[in-house]
């Protein structure tokens, strides 16, 4: 059985709103649920980036049972991994044991903000897998001293731990991440339904480890506004992920998707209230191997009518397709 989750999209949606509608996806019986950790929105019509942390702090008193999750943030530029650390071990106490560290290396459109730069990939690959060893060694217990290649950790202690500490997952896009992830991960996180990802994963040490994808959907009984609503905020989203990591800035990213169609979008996307679609574009997740599945309903102000349906047609019926 295939999980199926809800995302908190930072970008498409303030953070009271984010925190009401993952209280509504418990109520509405999703698995588990995630969040984008962003510092600008893909496109200015999305017109939202809170503080996620502050964001699932109060999600983890505002919800009882529905797991929780970073998908995901990077652990290198605008924060230093020590700090991450700190949060993740905070927001693990406060959901009593629901929250999973998702990691990647980055996107140029949230980093960029310190003026710290952004690095190579290859570069940007060496620091999250440094950033992954202090994180874990300040999960670990402990003072921590750290003089590394790219951070400096100066008797670091978590002096508020949880036990257990949060699993942490890597996000991949290619054989350099699967290597990472493998390695150093606990869960494996990917945008994109490819058996070769997970194939790569499982060569490098990540057999029987979860695996996390995410899907979006636009669903509204309107199927026209459905698909209006995906290519005015998530047409940004098939660029593919050696440009959407290098991007600087909102209006480059509405540069680069100007001649995107609603055609495009319609294809790639699930839109309108076609339970059946919707469970054909999760199929090529589950065939490639993924055990969880989140969902990113397109549109801030979309999220309660998806989520009454999602209890009452989607949900079930995934669960009967993929049991």
């Amino acid at each position: 059985m295939v999980d199926i989750g809800y995302t908190m999209m930072t970008e498409q949606a303030g953070p009271r709103e984010l925190v009401n509608h993952v209280v509504r996806a418990e109520e509405a019986g999703f698995d588990f649920s995630v969040a984008s950790d962003h510092s600008s929105p893909w496109l200015r019509s999305q017109g939202h980036a809170p503080y996620v942390w502050s964001v699932l702090g109060a999600a983890a008193q505002a919800t009882s049972r529905i797991p929780l999750m970073t998908y995901v943030t990077c652990p290198t530029v605008r924060y230093h991994p020590a700090v991450v650390a700190q949060k993740a071990a905070t927001v693990q106490l406060l959901s009593e044991g629901r929250f999973r560290l998702g990691l990647g290396s980055g996107e140029n459109l949230n980093e960029h903000v310190v003026g710290a730069g952004w690095p190579a990939v290859d570069v940007r690959h060496e620091m999250l897998e440094e950033a992954v060893e202090i994180i874990r060694a300040l999960f670990d217990g402990g003072h921590v001293t750290h003089r590394g290649t790219h951070f400096d950790v100066d008797s670091a202690r978590l002096w508020d731990l949880p036990d257990p500490p949060p699993p942490i997952g890597i996000a991949v896009s290619g054989d350099r991440s699967c290597e990472l992830a493998g390695r150093l991960a606990d869960l494996v996180i990917a945008t994109e339904p490819k058996g070769s990802l997970i194939d790569a994963f499982d060569r490098h040490g990540g057999a029987g480890k979860p695996r996390v994808g995410q899907l979006p959907v636009s669903y509204d009984p309107d199927r026209g506004a459905a698909i209006g609503r995906a290519h005015g905020q998530f047409r940004w989203f098939g660029l593919g992920w050696k440009v959407n990591s290098e991007l600087p800035h909102p209006d480059s990213f509405e540069a680069a998707t100007q001649f995107v169609t609603e055609d495009d979008v319609a294809s790639a996307i699930p839109c309108g209230d076609d339970p059946d679609a919707f469970v054909e574009a999760v199929r090529p997740y589950v065939e490639a191997g993924f055990t969880e599945v989140a969902l990113v309903q397109i549109g801030g102000d979309a999220q309660e009518p998806f989520l009454d349906w999602s209890e009452k047609t989607l949900l079930p019926l995934l669960r009967e397709t993929f049991a």
